[in-house]
């Protein structure tokens, strides 16, 4: 299945991607809110799918939300691509490097994400992410896919001199609408391999990104267990499991993003995430 989220005249509503449109899940009575996460929520509401749906509505016509509205968590790995690493002068990590974001830092496909002031040097990352569907505590890596709901994608939008100033990265992480997510979120049986998607990610149309989550250094499974030793993670939290190379730090001559541009991060059969940057001004 492939859920979104979208508002609607009672806040962030649920919908099904399928023949081509939106299934409005309340208007069909068939789930109220924000699309579910949890995987017994997933399952149930599987069951109850008419075909065909009662009414379409074309995606275009609605403003959509993150796939995920209110996280207890949202986990990011750093330099878990092998070619990134070596363009970033880094050594290969022999552990995952962990980050996090806040829940101001979600946005969805199609909004507008304002560029402050506070640095010049914005840069992409285009990111599988995932969903975490149930309680998951230390988990073996043979069962941590288990727990994952569903797929998206990510782009953890980065201010690289505010990231680099430190040792601890999350001040130029941590910026609003720096995270969005989406289109949708698509349920683990559309998706048998996350260790065999293409992440594609274009700016202004150019190619930026092209890689393959096989040049991962830890898979999403050795990521899930590596992160359930620590946390218990919950249904709905959000992990973004890091990006190829092709970003702009660490290049000769770096291209910073800047407003104006339009980023489009493109998964195997996760959709396409879009957003275009603004100023702070436009935004308001």
């Amino acid at each position: 299945m492939k859920l979104v989220n979208f508002y609607g005249s009672e806040g962030v509503q649920a919908g099904l991607v399928r023949d081509g449109g939106i299934e409005d899940l309340s208007a069909s009575n068939l789930w109220q809110g924000p699309a579910p996460v949890a995987l017994s929520d997933i399952s149930a509401l599987a069951g109850k799918l008419r075909a065909p749906a009662s009414r379409l509505v074309p995606i275009k016509s609605l403003r959509l939300a993150p796939v995920v509205v209110t996280p207890e968590k949202i986990i990011c790995v750093g330099l878990n691509y092998r070619r990134h690493a070596i363009e970033a002068n880094m050594p290969i990590p022999t552990t995952p490097v962990i980050f996090g974001k806040f829940a101001n830092s979600l946005s969805a496909s199609g909004e507008r994400i304002a560029l402050p002031t506070v640095d010049v040097e914005y840069d992409y990352e285009a990111e599988l992410g995932l969903v975490i569907g149930r309680e998951a505590r230390d988990v073996s890596v043979d069962r941590a896919l288990d727990f994952v709901a569903g797929y998206c994608c990510a782009n953890d939008l980065s201010a690289r001199s505010a990231q680099l100033a430190t040792s601890q990265w999350m001040i130029g992480k941590m910026l609003d609408g720096f995270l969005p997510l989406g289109p949708y979120l698509v349920t683990t049986d559309d998706i048998p391999d996350p260790q065999a998607l293409r992440v594609l990610c274009q700016v202004n149309g150019e190619v930026r990104q092209l890689s393959w989550t096989s040049d991962m250094i830890f898979s999403v499974a050795e990521i899930v267990a590596f992160l359930s030793r620590y946390a218990t993670l919950k249904p709905g939290d959000v992990i973004s499991t890091g990006t190829p190379e092709g970003v702009q730090m660490g290049q000769k001559t770096p291209v910073w993003l800047k407003p104006g541009d339009e980023v489009a991060v493109d998964i195997t059969g996760l959709g396409v995430l879009t957003n275009t940057l603004t100023t702070e001004e436009a935004r308001s």
